[in-house]
Order: C-alpha cells, then sequence, then structure tokens
C-alpha cells in the first residue's frame, strides 16, 4: 500500500476515534433535566349528610344509618344538608321518619323525611290525602300481586235483579299506601304481599265515594294497573255516590220545562 493511503487512513481512523470520545464525553458531562410530576389540583369540597345504608320507606334515621362524605362543592343543590351550616344535623334528625326510599350514598333531603314526632302513616300521607283501609282478599286483590306504591282501580260489584250484575269503576288510578301493616315491599326478596285490607291514598271526597261504595257494593274489587300509570292524574271518582242515593242526577225536557230527575244505578 502506497504510504500516502496509510497516512490518510490512519488520520481517518484517528478523527472517528477523537469524534466518539468527544461525542461520549458531551454526553456524559451534561446536567439530567428534572422530571417534574404533574400538578393534579383538588377540587373544592363540602360535607354533605348522606344515608350510609339503604332505607325503606317508614324507617327512622339514627347515628349508625347517616354519615358526611365529601361532595363537590359545584354539586351541592339547595335541599342538601351541609356540615358548616348544620353541624349537628346527624343529632337533630335522630328519629326522623323516611317518607320516601333512600339508597346508600344518597344525600339526605328535607322531602324525603318528616319530623320525628310524626306517626309513620300520617308522615307518609302528602298534604290534602286521606288514608282509607278496604278490605282485600287474593281474589280481589289481583292475587295478591298487588304492593305498596302501586297504581289500583277500585271497582264495584252489586247484585242486581234476576241474578244479574252490574259493575262501576268508582275510583281510578288510586296509590296504595299498605297492605295490612306493610308499607313497603317484603325485605326478604317476597314479590307478593296477600293481607285483609289495603290502605288507598285519597282525597277528602274520595274517601267518601269508597265509603259508600263499601256499604253498597257486593264486593270491591282491586285492580292493579300499570307502573306506566303513575304520572296520570288520580283525581275524582264516582261523582253520583257524594249524594249517598246511590244515583246521579239528569235532566228531562218535557213540554219544553227541564226538570232534574236521579237515575238509580
Amino acid at each position: 500500500m502506497k504510504p500516502a493511503r496509510v497516512i490518510i487512513l490512519s488520520v481517518a481512523v484517528v478523527a472517528a476515534g477523537l469524534a466518539g470520545y468527544l461525542a461520549m464525553s458531551l454526553t456524559g458531562n451534561s446536567p439530567e433535566l428534572p422530571i417534574s410530576a404533574p400538578v393534579v389540583e383538588r377540587m373544592p369540597t363540602k360535607d354533605v349528610l348522606v344515608a350510609k345504608t339503604s332505607l325503606p320507606v317508614g324507617s327512622r334515621l339514627n347515628a349508625d344509618s347517616l354519615q358526611w362524605q365529601d361532595w363537590p362543592a359545584d354539586g351541592v343543590v339547595d335541599g342538601f344538608v351541609t356540615k358548616s351550616i348544620r353541624p349537628d344535623a346527624i343529632k337533630e334528625l335522630d328519629g326522623s321518619v323516611v317518607r320516601m326510599p333512600m339508597f346508600a350514598g344518597e344525600p339526605v333531603r328535607a322531602e324525603k323525611i318528616v319530623d320525628s314526632n310524626s306517626h309513620i302513616m300520617s308522615s307518609l300521607l302528602p298534604a290534602g290525602k286521606r288514608a282509607v283501609a278496604t278490605e282485600i282478599s287474593v281474589a280481589t286483590g289481583a292475587g295478591g300481586f298487588i304492593l305498596p306504591n302501586d297504581r289500583v282501580d277500585v271497582i264495584m260489584v252489586r247484585r242486581g235483579d234476576a241474578n244479574s250484575f252490574t259493575t262501576d269503576t268508582v275510583l281510578s288510578n288510586i296509590r296504595v299506601l299498605a297492605i295490612d301493616q306493610r308499607i313497603q315491599e317484603d325485605p326478604d326478596g317476597n314479590k307478593t304481599a296477600v293481607g285483609a285490607t289495603a290502605t288507598l291514598e285519597l282525597t277528602p271526597d274520595q274517601a267518601k265515594i269508597l265509603s259508600v261504595a263499601q256499604q253498597m257494593a257486593d264486593r270491591l274489587t282491586l285492580a292493579l294497573r300499570s307502573t306506566a300509570d303513575a304520572q296520570q292524574p288520580d283525581n275524582g271518582g264516582a261523582d253520583y255516590l257524594l249524594s249517598g242515593d246511590g244515583g246521579s242526577s239528569i235532566q228531562v225536557i218535557r213540554s219544553g220545562a227541564v226538570t232534574s230527575v236521579t237515575s238509580k244505578k
């Protein structure tokens, strides 16, 4: 090999070695940049009173069923019980009656509970409503499948002449408050509530209609309605029973004169 080529190759090898050395030196001496941890900002919270366990209708509140829980501050709405406003709420609400079902972790709201001095049944009644009981059986109570908070129609059956029968729906879409002494579904998971009486939620006029129908009817039957009907109105009923005579007033025109006549049902 010619001396010139040897010299050129030697210079190239030395240059490559120097370049590698310099690169390693620069890399090894460069300071490591610190890795900053992501900053997580904690959302402001408030202590809100919630149910510690699921609470059925009619149960009473106590220290074992309530607790304070962190709640996002922007999620606190009117009606929530907060520790900043009512720090002694757990003690103050001791013995209060649950009038609507509450689930574990659900905030306690004033409209779902009533004062501890209230009786359970009266506390379940909305303002202006009455609780009236009527006898039922498996045959007249939809085979025992009627449960508290279901909706029913009240059908009156009467015996007419020549062994004929007449029927009339005297009340429609009525809420069942209780079956016997049960004001909620069976806690053991049974889906029927066969009892001797059903307590219905009625207006004062509806209570009068049912009282008259109980005296007139050979049988009162409860017809179970779909849960989809819960939002339909339950006002009114067989108004002709309010007169107490079992008839309704109609107008009759004779020779141009208008008179009222009571027609018997």
